[in-house]
């Protein structure tokens, strides 16, 4: 053989191991090894098998002759040929080529397939029938990675002189330099196999700590797995905004990687955050609702005015029926009272709606009345009550807020303790950025619009609506969609979200793609 051709050999792998080491899809570096490998042996042909439960899978097939190429990773091959590795006895297949190759371990080289009778051709004979094809000498090579384990095979089709372009042999030297690409090829291939599983598990661990937030309150529900997607649903809406200031924002897949792995991390600082402060789902409640425990008092005290009525009418004259009938009404004005500055405290420990300063004023003078245990005097409303009934919006108090709002500190400092690789190092930064505002009054950095990203001013935005909308809080119904964007837009004028990110939610209808998938149909109530 010229020492000329085997020096282009030689260079030849050279180029292509570099060539492999470099890419990272893997739809192209399975190409990449074909072409090479047909290269580097100038075959007419090639394919490339990988074992999946038991069968050989074809991933690739090329045919520079017919002008045929196949990648199953982007195509649609409905007649894909599939090889077993066992028979219905469980025997190994060794009639196929590829299946041989992969039991002994060991290339196979067959000078032209129509005179061997040790393996079955059929497929390739039918393939040639219908494509007017010759298919003679083949080139079957295991791919086998460090642990010795098979991943696929390497199957080459009609070498040719260089020349003449006639079919010839796969030639020694060939060989051997298609098995060092094999090898090459294989441990490439564990590599990306290996990164993908790392990935994979990486993806899977987040999963199951947002999960495990959600689950962790029956009131926070999927929130830590809808935020996600509402945030990439408003980064691609952003992407592709052709004015203004989002026109020069663009993502590509490893930020919409990053951005993904942010949102479902963004909520991990809860996993600290007590349960009670989760659930509390009215302004009493604590260990239970402690409305139940007022109930109790006022119909004690109502017990308590019909016991001083009997009292009275006994000790009165027989007969004095004016009096009676006089003390009958005020004990009915009584509990009528009693029974309406229950109603009053019940309905403002839900915490549904903005408290006036009148509210606070009425609940304040419903401390002056006291109701007996143990003979003595007691406030109807204890101080922690009332401080808990007298919140303005919502059911938490400032202290229980602020440990709400400690979970964004948590999660800034758990993620800040994870050696996250390059491609993920803005994910703190996203994660934690969520309740800043564009006028630099949120938390926890007091950041404004240009401190932050545009990623984080989504993820900001895709938070505050989930949570307008969301079915399962303890404290309120989910609201409808026009409430929902009416918020949001005095939100964009008070300078809470960016404007230009509300615009693009606005104007390419992600609100109501999100409501579509996520929202019950009666709070759909726009389009």
């Amino acid at each position: 053989m010229p020492i000329q051709k085997i020096i282009l050999q030689i260079e030849k792998l050279i180029d292509i191991g570099i060539a492999l080491s470099s890419e990272k899809e893997f739809a192209k570096l399975l190409e990449k090894i074909v072409l090479g490998a047909k290269a580097i042996t100038n075959a007419d042909g090639g394919s490339l098998f990988l074992t999946r439960d038991d069968v050989m899978s074809i991933e690739i097939f090329q045919s520079d002759s017919l002008g045929l190429f196949f990648n199953d990773c982007n195509s649609d091959f409905i007649d894909k040929p599939r090889v077993p590795l066992y028979s219905e006895n469980g025997e190994p297949n060794l009639r196929n080529v590829v299946s041989y190759s992969y039991h002994k371990d060991e290339t196979v080289n067959i000078r032209d397939a129509y005179d061997a009778v040790h393996f079955d051709f059929v497929g390739p004979q039918e393939f040639d029938r219908k494509h007017n094809y010759r298919s003679k000498s083949f080139l079957a090579i295991p791919l086998k990675n460090h642990q010795g384990e098979t991943l696929g095979v390497l199957q080459l089709v009609n070498a040719l002189d260089v020349t003449t372009q006639d079919i010839v042999d796969f030639d020694p030297v060939s060989q051997r330099f298609a098995e060092a690409l094999a090898s090459q090829a294989a441990t490439v291939l564990t590599k990306q196999q290996l990164i993908g599983d790392l990935e994979t598990m990486f993806e899977s661990m987040i999963k199951l700590i947002a999960t495990a937030i959600d689950e962790k309150s029956p009131y926070t529900g999927a929130h830590c797995r809808r935020v996600p997607e509402l945030t990439m649903m408003i980064a691609e809406a952003a992407h592709n905004t052709d004015y203004g200031y989002l026109q020069n924002f663009q993502l590509s897949d490893a930020d919409r990687y990053e951005l993904i792995i942010a949102g479902w991390l963004h909520d991990c600082g809860k996993i600290t955050t007590p349960e009670y402060v989760i659930d509390k789902a009215t302004k009493l409640e604590a260990l239970f609702d402690r409305i139940d425990l007022l109930a109790t008092r006022f119909e004690i005290l109502k017990r308590d005015a019909e016991i001083a009525l009997l009292k009275q009418q006994l000790a009165e004259q027989q007969g004095n029926a004016q009096l009676s009938t006089a003390r009958q009404d005020q004990l009915h004005t009584t509990i009528s009272r009693l029974n309406d500055d229950f109603a009053f405290i019940k309905h403002s420990n839900t915490g549904g709606e903005f408290m006036s300063d009148a509210d606070i004023q009425r609940l304040t003078s419903l401390k002056a009345l006291n109701w007996q245990l143990n003979n003595t005097d007691t406030a109807l409303l204890s101080e922690e009550e009332l401080y808990n009934l007298t919140i303005r919006k919502g059911t938490l108090t400032t202290e229980e807020r602020q440990i709400i709002n400690h979970h964004i500190n948590a999660t800034i400092a758990m993620l800040s303790a994870i050696k996250f690789p390059k491609h993920l190092q803005k994910v703190t930064e996203y994660a934690g950025g969520h309740h800043e505002r564009m006028d630099g009054k949120g938390y926890p950095n007091g950041l404004n619009r240009e401190q932050m990203s545009i990623p984080a001013r989504v993820m900001a935005i895709a938070d505050i609506f989930e949570a307008l909308t969301a079915k399962d809080r303890p404290y309120k119904q989910g609201k409808k969609l026009s409430e929902a964007l009416a918020i949001l837009e005095q939100m964009k004028t008070n300078n809470h979200i960016d404007p230009d990110l509300y615009d693009a939610f606005i104007a390419q209808k992600v609100y109501k793609e999100y409501a579509e998938m996520f929202l019950d149909a009666e709070q759909i109530d726009m389009d």
